[in-house]
């Protein structure tokens, strides 16, 4: 009974590993090769939104330490 269990367990574990490797499309070695389209006109928006975001990451960290190390008391005792 305890090798049906661990035989089980082997083959639920090898279909776990084999399922992603078995999903994946198979391309024919004659297929086509990708290539990259021109680019003819650049984007010129900057990365104005990242400081915000970095502030906005920052409170956030200094809240949660804030909030971590509030100082009240009402942590239980033992008897």
């Amino acid at each position: 009974m305890r090798f049906g269990k661990i035989g089980m367990a082997a083959a639920a574990a090898a279909s776990l590993v084999s399922a992603p490797v078995l999903a994946q499309a198979s391309q024919p070695v004659s297929s086509i090769a990708r290539t990259s389209a021109t680019v003819e006109d650049e984007s010129n928006v900057e990365g104005g939104s990242g400081i915000i975001i970095a502030i906005l990451a920052a409170a956030a960290v200094i809240g949660g330490i804030i909030i971590a190390a509030d100082g009240s008391e009402n942590t239980p005792t033992s008897p």
